[in-house]
């Protein structure tokens, strides 16, 4: 690819087909989504996401709520390919029975509803993206999908090597302030011995060498980190089969000083050697 060329994908299809979930889904492996872009403005942001924030992966949305806006979306898409740009466009499809049960069930109004019925609606859309279905790249059709299979048939077409990893926050804490509402797994490290109790340990930090020393010295500290990595390695693939790439990790002591930091560092680094993407977070560092 050159360097003014970008990626670009047309998210479009049906309403009510999963628009959400895919685009939920592209951003989480690595594209810029800009939702319900009228078509004419389409080449402009395209170049304009780029430059300000250096993606050279862009996902429009563009569908049937633009109005009568939607029509101009041909010209630019053919504009988009004329600027030199790779553009796919996906269409996300599913079957009259489908659609209608789904907003049905979410009581919301069809876009093009008004003073028809739910199933007229739908195949009045059906039939004025007719065209546009006939010409995309990638056609997924939802109707037996949940949102964990059409996330993955999301990641397979447009994931790559750089976003299949996990990403992990690993975040200190002091249970003395509370367990973090957002962990989806949490560690007691009050089992390991406390530097807090050292006169000379005691004013420094997690983060200090001679803390860290202290905490990770014994037996029990090595098997923890080994086998907390071995935790996560372990229910990986889980995640990510189940749509889940991001986790947070918290990891507590009393105050969050002293070994939930250290420990909390210790973690990260292993992690970062198996291929999981980690952001460290120390949420009561100097807190007291």
């Amino acid at each position: 690819m050159s360097e003014s060329q970008i990626d670009v994908i047309l998210v479009t299809g049906m309403s009510g087909a999963g628009r959400s979930t895919a685009t939920r889904a592209l951003e989480d492996i690595g594209w810029f989504v800009v939702d319900n872009l009228p078509p004419t403005l389409m080449t402009n942001v395209v170049d304009y996401v780029a430059q300000r924030t250096g993606s050279r992966k862009v996902a429009v949305v563009a569908d049937v709520r633009g109005g009568q806006l939607f029509e101009e979306l041909r010209e630019s898409l053919a504009a988009i390919k004329t600027a030199g740009h790779d553009l796919r466009v996906l269409f996300l499809e599913a079957g009259d029975e489908a659609l209608v049960r789904r907003y049905e069930s979410s009581r919301r109004p069809h876009p093009l509803q008004r003073d028809d019925s739910l199933l007229g609606a739908v195949q009045r859309e059906r039939s004025l993206l007719s065209d546009l279905r006939a010409d995309s790249d990638i056609v997924i059709d939802t109707s037996n999908l949940n949102v964990h299979e059409l996330r993955r048939s999301i990641e397979a077409s447009f994931g790559d090597d750089d976003h299949v990893a996990l990403r992990a926050t690993v975040m200190s804490f002091g249970f003395k302030y509370g367990i973090p509402v957002d962990a989806d797994l949490v560690a007691d490290l009050r089992f390991l011995p406390n530097p807090y109790w050292d006169p000379k340990l005691k004013d420094l930090t997690g983060l200090d060498a001679a803390v860290n020393d202290y905490v990770v010295a014994s037996d029990q500290a090595q098997e923890f980190l080994t086998k907390y990595a071995e935790l996560i390695d372990l229910v990986e693939d889980g995640y990510l089969r189940e749509g889940k790439r991001f986790v947070t990790i918290a990891m507590g002591c009393t105050g969050g000083k002293h070994r939930s930091v250290a420990m909390a560092e210790n973690l990260s680094a292993r992690l970062v050697k198996s291929g999981v993407e980690v952001r460290v977070v120390h949420r009561d560092l100097g807190r007291e």
